[in-house]
């Protein structure tokens, strides 16, 4: 049976709309908790310790590196058959890592001996609990939401994620003034147990109020070691492909977010808060793009699918890159904000229609898989976003050394995004193809 037809078809009727927005709370727990970590912490090194940026660069990306062994926690969750504890656990790690890392980001600065070697083991506690609660979580969805509903599912889960990164940010702001080391202690603490209690309620009783339909596929056995399951699963060519897929996509996405605020000042002579509020426009972009998305797969008139929208995105994505290359040369005649507009358009709209294609996707295959295929993805998300920042801004400052042009530098940067954007199209076609030739969901004729 199809993934289209997992949930909700003659058997047991998938989850409500309201148990998809409590799930949705757990996942703006997640990214309250995240961004602390990665965002006011960087901050804090950064300003408040004159600490080089290069230190909360390379412990973010830490924090990512940990998480190539999502496939290690999805395969747990496969041989248990249930999700919930493993994303309970994860939470738990990711509370006592932030905790960890607030106390550790004063030390490097007084106590480095004994606070670099605390904030690396925290940071690494924080990638394994997102990589734990986050892979569990997007299987429950996929075993639990009904395929008519998965692209409103993936909008509410992205949408409630970025308002936790929202509001966590304004509130821990307030709060954090005037900064003090014991401050800084009381406010993560507080911010993060807070999130903690939401997504524990949230989370509570789902699985287990919420039966498996009737028609979802086993959970595997004991009997299959997680290197085996591994193997199976990379020899899927759908899955191989959406793997290549989710990390040049991701690259791309994660390439630019380093790079536009800079680049707005720097070429079109943009103040800090005139680039702050370009930022904002993207962000409204990304939303609106999300949202489109969730309503027309998922509205009373559907249209198009979800992997027709996600290979729409990548080359809208594409089409905005290459017009804010252009704007390097026109200068301030170029739409500026017309182009940045676009480009959270594009990536709202391939970002969650890629979150819904792999709940889709999560199931076909061999029997038994679906958390192995997700933790690869999901590792495959992580890894691209802990090169993607170091891959752009290094590919500037290069071609601003060599040649001394921003203009050039932005320029080289957006066009090779804007390629890594065609490539990912090129990868979302394949998958649609091999899905549309019906390749066998249990064929290992491709080496590894």
């Amino acid at each position: 049976m199809s993934a289209a037809t997992l949930a909700g078809a003659g058997g047991r009727p998938g989850l409500p709309w309201f148990t998809i927005c409590r799930l949705g709370l757990v996942q703006a727990s997640l990214g309250a908790i995240v961004v602390l970590v990665t965002s006011t912490l960087n901050r804090v090194m950064v300003v408040e310790y004159a600490l080089p940026a290069t230190l909360p660069g390379a412990l973010v990306s830490l924090h990512y590196a940990i998480q190539v062994i999502r496939p290690r926690f999805g395969h747990g969750s496969d041989v248990g058959g249930r999700r919930t504890p493993w994303i309970i656990g994860g939470l738990l790690l990711l509370f006592v890592g932030s905790i960890g890392c607030a106390l550790a980001t004063p030390l490097i600065a007084t106590v480095p001996s004994f606070g670099l070697p605390l904030a690396i083991g925290a940071y690494a506690l924080v990638g394994l609990g997102v990589g734990a609660a986050g892979t569990s979580l997007l299987v429950l969805l996929a075993q639990r939401v009904d395929a008519p509903r998965r692209a409103a599912a993936a909008t509410i889960m992205w949408v409630l994620m970025i308002f936790g990164f929202a509001v966590t940010s304004t509130l821990v702001g307030r709060f954090l003034d005037p900064y003090s080391p014991q401050r800084l202690l009381v406010v993560t603490a507080t911010a993060a147990a807070i999130a903690l209690a939401i997504a524990l309620l949230a989370i509570w009783r789902v699985e287990r109020d919420v039966p498996a339909p009737a028609t979802a596929p086993a959970a595997a056995t004991p009997a299959f070691s997680f290197g085996v399951a591994l193997r199976q699963v990379w020899q899927e060519p759908r899955a191989r492909a959406f793997t290549l897929f989710v990390f040049v996509s991701m690259l791309a996405y994660s390439a630019q977010e380093l790079l536009l605020e800079p680049f707005a000042g720097l070429v079109f002579g943009f103040t800090v808060g005139a680039s702050a509020k370009l930022a904002g426009l993207q962000h409204s972009g990304v939303l609106l793009g999300m949202i489109s998305v969730g309503l027309a797969c998922s509205g009373p008139l559907r249209f198009g699918s979800l992997r027709s929208w996600t290979l729409g995105g990548c080359i809208a994505s594409a089409f905005a890159l290459l017009t804010l290359a252009a704007a390097d040369w026109v200068g301030p005649a170029w739409p500026l904000r017309a182009s940045v507009f676009a480009l959270g358009l594009g990536n709202g709209i391939f970002a969650v229609a890629a979150i819904g294609s792999m709940m889709e996707l999560a199931h076909e295959g061999r029997a038994g898989r679906a958390g192995v295929r997700m933790g690869l993805w999901g590792a495959a998300q992580a890894m691209a976003f802990g090169l993607g920042g170091l891959f752009g801004t290094s590919i500037v400052d290069l071609v601003r050394l060599l040649f001394g042009s921003p203009m050039l530098a932005f320029g080289v940067v957006f066009c090779a995004e804007a390629a890594l954007f065609i490539l990912a199209a090129v990868y979302a076609a394949q998958v649609n193809s091999l899905s549309q030739r019906g390749a066998p969901a249990n064929s290992t004729a491709v080496p590894i």
